[in-house]
């Protein structure tokens, strides 16, 4: 790869994760998402585009938790529910997922993606019942579902959890903030589970990822310089619209990875 090339995609990619995170820190959701399907989009194998997000993620989620607990936006009694459960379903869908040919599950991983994005959609649009307090009883459940998915599909922690949460009843505040804390240790343990599969020679799909080091640069560049910004941009653009751009953008890419699958 060229001089120019290399420095193109870390632009494309620093722009893209800038994006991505602003909406991730207000919402709780969206930087997982979007960042995935990018690297599908730019022909990433889903099992390394996946590993490459959550190593990215690794910086943008210490620095967004590091923002929302000196807010005091963290349910700690939340927190350490969501956080072992977060931890065992990521770890499973870093196996899963290592452990399959990735040729065969991008299909299903498009599918998935489009589907995210009809459902940020639909939460944009769907009308909201005053906030209470939300129960507990699925908590550890949830956290699973949303730590396997999030593995597995190289995104979806916060759609899942975040959206379950305050549909739930949650206070925003505290479920965004419990919810983007709780994903940096979820993000930790799932990098470490692609790192010992691929230390271990337990991970074919790995050759070749060297190749997009620069993707993963400009993710991380761009999400840890958005990370602070977030409570900015979520008192300037009503979350409404925000979701609206982000599940529109996250169709849009895969569509048009399914025209690329078909053609």
């Amino acid at each position: 790869m060229g001089v120019i090339a290399m420095v193109s995609e870390f632009l494309i990619f620093t722009i893209a994760g800038f994006l991505a995170q602003i909406v991730d820190g207000a919402l709780g959701m969206a930087y997982g998402v979007v960042s995935t399907t990018m690297l599908l989009t730019f022909g990433v194998p889903p099992a390394a585009a996946s590993a490459s997000v959550h190593a990215a993620e690794m910086f943008t989620t210490a620095a967004s938790a590091t923002s929302h607990v000196s807010h005091r936006n963290v349910d700690w009694k939340l927190f350490w529910r969501l956080a072992p459960a977060g931890i065992a379903g990521g770890v499973m869908g870093a196996y899963v997922l290592t452990a399959i040919d990735g040729a065969m599950l991008r299909p299903f991983v498009t599918i998935y993606l489009g589907l995210l994005g009809v459902y940020i959609l639909f939460r944009a649009f769907r009308s909201r019942a005053p906030y209470r307090e939300h129960g507990t009883a699925y908590v550890a459940p949830l956290g699973v579902a949303g730590g396997f998915v999030d593995a597995a599909g190289g995104g979806g922690w916060g759609p899942i959890v975040t959206s379950s949460l305050i549909g739930s009843g949650g206070a925003p505040r505290f479920v965004v903030g419990t919810v983007n804390t709780v994903e940096f240790f979820v993000t930790t343990a799932v990098s470490v589970a692609f790192l010992t599969a691929l230390m271990t020679g337990h991970w074919d799909q790995a050759d070749g990822i060297d190749r997009h080091l620069w993707s993963v640069a400009g993710l991380v560049v761009g999400g840890v310089l958005a990370a602070p910004l977030a409570g900015f941009v979520v008192r300037m653009i009503p979350a409404q619209r925000l979701m609206i751009l982000v599940g529109s953008l996250v169709m849009a890419l895969a569509a048009y990875q399914t025209w690329q699958l078909l053609t």
